[in-house]
Order: C-alpha cells, then sequence, then structure tokens
C-alpha cells in the first residue's frame, strides 16, 4: 500500500490575547514575541515550509493589524514560502471554533495545526514529515505531537496524556499525574469537526470526543520541544533552541 500524499495546508493559531505574557503583550500580539531574533510566527510558518506544506491559514484577533502587516512585510522581503492565507476573528473564537471557522479552507485530506507559541528541534526527521508518516485515516481523527514531561525544560506541571502501546490517548486522571505534555502540533481529520458549529470552543472538547471513540493518538517527539508560555520562558527556549 502507499504511502497516503503528505499534507499540503496547515493551520497556525495566532489569535489568542497571550495574557499570560503580559506585560509583552500589552501592545504586541503573543506570535510576534521575538526568540532568539525571529519571531514566534516567523518559526512556526518557517517549520511549515520546510516539510513542504504550502497553504498556512493564521486566524487573528488580538491586535490583529499587527499580524497582518507582518505577514505583508514578510511576503514583500521575498518569503513566499507557505501562502498564507489571514482569518481575522471579529469575536474571539478560541482553538476549536479557530480552526472550525477555517476548515473550508484546510480540507479536504488532514491538515496540520501548529500553536504559535510551539517550538521544537527535530529529531533525525523532520517531525511533520514524521507526523504524516504515522497517520492512519481509517483509525486516526487526531494525532498530537507529545513530549515526555520530564524533557520538558521548565515544565512542573502534571502532564496532558497517557499513551498506550498503540498510541491511543487518555486524558490524566484528576488530581493524578500522567507522562506526556501537548506540544502544540497536531495532525487532524475534518471527521473530528462532524456536527460542529462555528462558535467559541475549546478543541479538548473534541479531543475528549475522540478519545471516548478511540480515535486521538499520540506520536512521542524525537527532539527538544519548548513552550514560551511566559516571559521568563523565552530565555529558556532561546537556550535550548542555540544560535
Amino acid at each position: 500500500m502507499s504511502a497516503a500524499p503528505f499534507p499540503k495546508r496547515a493551520m497556525v493559531l495566532a489569535a489568542g490575547l497571550g495574557l499570560r505574557m503580559r506585560p509583552l503583550t500589552d501592545a504586541l500580539p503573543k506570535p510576534l514575541i521575538e526568540v532568539g531574533g525571529r519571531t514566534l510566527l516567523d518559526r512556526a510558518l518557517d517549520r511549515c515550509a520546510a516539510a513542504g506544506i504550502e497553504t498556512v491559514v493564521v486566524n487573528t484577533h488580538y491586535l490583529a493589524e499587527r499580524i497582518e502587516r507582518h505577514v505583508a512585510a514578510r511576503a514583500a522581503s521575498g518569503q513566499s514560502a507557505p501562502r498564507i492565507v489571514l482569518a481575522y476573528e471579529p469575536e474571539l473564537l478560541e482553538t476549536g471554533g479557530g480552526v472550525a471557522n477555517a476548515l473550508p479552507r484546510l480540507v479536504p485530506g488532514p491538515f496540520f495545526v501548529v500553536n504559535s507559541d510551539a517550538l521544537w528541534l527535530d529529531g533525525k526527521e523532520d517531525t511533520l514529515k514524521r507526523m504524516a508518516a504515522a497517520w492512519d485515516a481509517s483509525s486516526m481523527d487526531g494525532l498530537l505531537l507529545l513530549q515526555p514531561a520530564r524533557a520538558m525544560p521548565g515544565y512542573e506541571g502534571a502532564g496532558d496524556f497517557a499513551r498506550a502501546s498503540d498510541g491511543r490517548l487518555a486524558r490524566r486522571a484528576p488530581g493524578g499525574q500522567a507522562p506526556y505534555v501537548y506540544v502544540g502540533v497536531q495532525l487532524l481529520s475534518e471527521r473530528l469537526f462532524d456536527g460542529v458549529a462555528v462558535e467559541r470552543f475549546s478543541i479538548n472538547i473534541l479531543y475528549d470526543r475522540a478519545i471516548a471513540r478511540g480515535r486521538l493518538f499520540g506520536l512521542v517527539h524525537e527532539g527538544a520541544a519548548f513552550h514560551v508560555g511566559a516571559p521568563e520562558s523565552i530565555a529558556l527556549a532561546e537556550r535550548g533552541l542555540g544560535p
């Protein structure tokens, strides 16, 4: 059986308020914060381009005009890949609603969704290509990139998911610990959004529905991963990313 074609569409989530990054986000949208001299948004777009993704939808809401100007400047500088489609949200739709709103521009076929604050270093293979190779449309509605909690620099939480030997995911039990943290990179099927309206909601609702059906899977990352969630995490990520 031949491998499925590599997904050519992705979405970068860039509409959030970035409240935990204050005061940096008082006048700057979080995706435009620089880490190691390059914005979070550019790093995400560069990853998509390097993997061969052709079109990326970037949703906007908070200080949307700043992101629009940045995307225009990126194109003017000669960075033509990937092709960027802006999806403005007059009212913030959160993660689930944001993807549902962009869905017509992402299908047919599976598509990537990348958090703008997700930073990672590849292992031996390109991470997005590795996720695409692991994708099984017959059994998966979603494939999340995971990092062992102990290997996430600066992470002190209780973890997000447990992972079975076949890759299926289960939520951390209330009050318990889970060995894996979600990195902020996912490969999704439009089936995950069956019957979903375009309204404000968290994609976690759809994760739980997929878990109940045994259709949410996880792939353990082979390289380093970082989360830029607060101002103090920037220096930690810069040290890990290196020059």
